[in-house]
């Protein structure tokens, strides 16, 4: 997204300030976000977190400073409020690895399935399923499902991998991976752990199992910051996107956290290029502009959000047999 607005003199923190109050608006920062989007935000958090908390809100307009899903999940559940992105092409690499017909076409081929699928996706795709997960939720929800039941599990092949190990349960894995957690390496992260004999590793699930089995504890960003904040030592490796550490240095300066490292040990590519796109500027002209805007056609945002209500009714309650099976695919 090219911006050409003149920000010279402009104190874009005082600008936003005024237009969040001018627009009535929320402004959400996934923990994933440059720190100055973080600090400016009126909530930080993981995706489905963020979008209930706006959700919850007054706000007429959502400004969401994250990747696309994110805000899509955020239309889908407050679709009388205006929810805008500052770069609408802050996309997802498990996003772009689920097309939603070569999703359809897969699950066509196997009927007697339910889809199981992570909230990294686009609302295309979770119309096409049956429950939603998120990193924090799979398991409780894999735990209600009868063990019968065949389940495709997408578009995380890491994520489903690790539940299938964990829980023992056999699922059809989507073939996706997030490129972030594909870049950090093996070999660097224990040479890292030699320098640091006694910090703990915390990884996020959508890394490689050759990186979570080196890890003390695996789970969501929330998760990894609660475990960061409970942790007896002062020293901790991060295996997830590093903008993270911003709120763990917020939260807990005393202690020391390390951004796991990626092939040759001081690349950049564990930053998300997706989250990089936003910017403070681009948050300005969204709330200026209302631009660009999250649309949804109204029967594609019911299916989505049909998958979304599964997983919120099942990660509060029980679910028997008779309660779940495969979606019924239909056109958008």
């Amino acid at each position: 997204m090219e911006l050409t607005t003149n920000f010279t003199g402009l104190d874009l923190r005082a600008e936003i300030d005024r237009l969040r109050k001018e627009r009535n608006a929320v402004i959400l920062a996934h923990y994933y976000q440059k720190p100055e989007l973080q600090d400016i935000a009126d909530f930080v958090g993981d995706s489905l977190d963020l979008s209930k908390k706006a959700q919850a809100t007054d706000a007429d307009v959502i400004a969401f400073c994250g990747v696309r899903f994110m805000a899509e999940t955020a239309k889908i559940l407050s679709p009388q409020k205006i929810v805008v992105l500052p770069d609408m092409d802050a996309g997802c690499s498990l996003e772009d690895s689920c097309p939603p017909e070569q999703f359809a076409a897969f699950r066509a081929k196997h009927p007697d399935h339910i889809a199981l699928t992570y909230i990294n996706c686009s609302a295309e795709v979770k119309a096409l399923s049956d429950v939603i997960v998120t990193s924090s939720s799979a398991e409780a929800i894999l735990a209600k499902i009868p063990l019968d039941q065949k389940i495709i599990f997408g578009p995380d092949r890491n994520l489903g991998g690790y539940l299938a190990r964990k829980t023992g349960r056999d699922m059809l894995l989507w073939p996706g991976v997030c490129i972030v957690h594909e870049a950090f390496s093996e070999t660097e992260l224990l040479k890292l752990k030699a320098q640091h004999p006694g910090a703990p590793i915390a990884a996020h699930p959508e890394c490689p199992a050759i990186i979570l089995d080196h890890a003390d504890y695996v789970g969501s960003t929330r998760g990894i910051l609660e475990y960061a904040n409970a942790m007896p030592g002062d020293t901790l490796i991060v295996a997830t996107e590093p903008h993270i550490i911003h709120q763990m240095e917020r939260a807990m300066p005393t202690k020391h956290f390390i951004g796991a490292p990626g092939a040759d040990g001081n690349c950049n590519c564990n930053i998300c290029p997706y989250m990089a796109l936003n910017t403070m500027e681009k948050l300005y002209v969204a709330l200026r502009d209302l631009e660009p805007r999250i649309e949804m056609e109204e029967g594609l945002r019911l299916r989505a959000k049909k998958s979304l209500d599964a997983m919120l009714a099942m990660a509060g309650g029980t679910v028997g047999q008779g309660d779940l099976g495969p979606a019924t695919l239909t056109g958008d």
